[in-house]
This record gives structure tokens, C-alpha cells and sequence, in this order.
């Protein structure tokens, strides 16, 4: 099984060496791809030299010039990864937001358990949520739960960012047709998958917020998601999914 994880980087100097590096020592082998957008601070440059001098075979960098919006870069990376083959693929923060330890539980996920799209799950079994203030915790829990009532979705964590697919998937959903460029992007990629006909498992794990750089997150971003859920209901009315093989 080969795996990748895709990392999208705008201004993350203080962290993509430590992440990086603590992917690379997990104890199942992931490859690693950066979608950098153009960060002033240097962080592309940091990554290009980790693939000289230390990961050649196993990390890889995609520059974009300008912030084009996580959702591009997570399509970006998509297509990267299924036209050179990858089995699983990955996405994650670059802040440690996300455990890298927890890789292993999405792989198991969708290797042993035969899920096709594993999601490291803030809300399965409560609300595992370290330092966030209370506000951003309860936008993001009830966030969540909307959208799993509007859109029939049997998912606790519709807003998650820490996600595994099988290449299947990836090759099933049409990525084109993938509208959302901010975090409504999570929504309509569960969504769409659930659509398609493939199974979903949560993982449980614990979410614990940046330590050093600047969150890109805003009331605006939770905003356009809650917004963009009622286009997706709409719009699901009149489209005709492709469905898993």
C-alpha cells in the first residue's frame, strides 16, 4: 500500500519541518506532499530542502502562486496523488492540530476495517477539543450537527479536516465538479463520497489547537459553510451521482 499524505501550507515556517518529520518516523511508511501557496515566510523553502537533503524518495512539493483556497489545494493534491499511483491518501494540517500518531488509526481504518473514507472524528464520542475557546467549539459542534440534519448525513464530524480516502474514490467523485474553495469544501467532499454509495467510518480523536503560527480560520469561513450546506441539498436533488464500482 503506497500512502500519502497531502499537507497545504500557507506561512507555516514555525511547523512543516517538525510535521513532516514526524510523519516520516511513523511506524508505517506515508509519503508526504506539500501544497504551499506562495507563503512569504520561507516555508516551501524549508520543505525543498528536506527533499534534498533527507526524504528524496518520499517527499514532494506542489507551488501555487497566491492563497487559491484549501479546497484547490486539497484537488491539487487529489489529482497528484492519483496520477502517480497512490493506493491511500491523506489530508492534514500542518499545525499538529491534527496528531500525526493518529495517521496510523485512519490507515488501519481503511486497510483493515475496509472503509473507503476514514475521518479523525472531533465529536464520536463527545467533544475532544483542546484549547479552543468555548465560542469556536460550540459554532464547530452544532456546525456539525446541522449538517448532518440537513443533509441526511449519518457522520458526528461533517466539518473535519483529517481525512483518509482510497484512491476509488478519489477516481469516482468528480473532482471538477467539487464547487467549495474554504471549509465548505469538507462538507461537499463527505458528501459527495456518501452520495457516490461508499462507506464512511469515524475514528475517534482528540483535536488540539495550534501552538505556534496564525489559525486561518474565521467566522466567515463557518459562515459560508452553514450557507453552502443548502446549495448542496439543493443541488443533490438534480444531480446524478457516479456510484462506487
Amino acid at each position: 500500500m503506497q500512502r500519502l499524505v497531502i499537507i497545504p501550507t500557507y506561512n507555516e515556517k514555525e511547523n512543516i519541518e517538525a510535521i513532516i518529520t514526524a510523519v516520516m518516523n511513523l511506524s508505517v511508511e506515508f509519503n508526504v506532499l506539500v501544497i504551499d501557496d506562495g507563503s512569504p515566510d520561507g516555508t516551501a523553502k524549508i520543505v525543498k530542502k528536506l527533499m534534498k537533503d533527507t526524504y528524496a524518495e518520499r517527499l514532494f512539493i506542489v507551488e501555487r502562486q497566491g492563497k487559491l483556497g484549501l479546497g484547490t489545494a486539497y484537488i491539487a493534491g487529489f489529482k497528484w496523488a492519483v496520477e502517480h499511483d497512490f493506493d491511500l491518501i491523506f489530508e492534514m494540517d500542518a499545525d499538529f492540530s491534527h496528531n500525526p500518531n493518529d495517521l496510523l488509526k485512519l490507515s488501519d481504518a481503511l486497510e483493515k476495517q475496509k472503509a473507503d473514507v476514514a475521518i479523525g472524528s472531533r465529536y464520536l464520542t463527545g467533544v475532544n477539543v483542546v484549547n479552543w475557546p468555548m465560542g469556536r467549539v460550540l459554532m464547530s459542534y452544532f456546525a456539525s450537527k446541522y449538517v448532518r440534519i440537513v443533509l441526511g448525513v449519518k457522520i458526528c464530524d461533517t466539518t473535519a479536516g483529517f481525512v483518509g480516502y482510497r484512491r476509488q474514490v478519489l477516481e469516482t467523485i468528480e473532482l471538477d465538479k467539487i464547487r467549495f474553495k474554504g471549509y465548505a469544501f469538507q462538507i461537499e467532499m463527505k458528501y459527495t463520497a456518501y452520495k457516490c454509495g461508499f462507506t464512511i467510518k469515524e475514528v475517534p480523536i482528540v483535536f488540539v489547537n495550534r501552538v505556534l503560527g496564525t489559525s486561518k480560520m474565521s467566522g466567515g469561513i463557518f459562515s459560508e459553510a452553514l450557507l453552502g450546506v443548502i446549495r448542496l441539498k439543493v443541488s443533490g436533488w438534480f444531480r446524478k451521482f457516479p456510484k462506487k464500482a
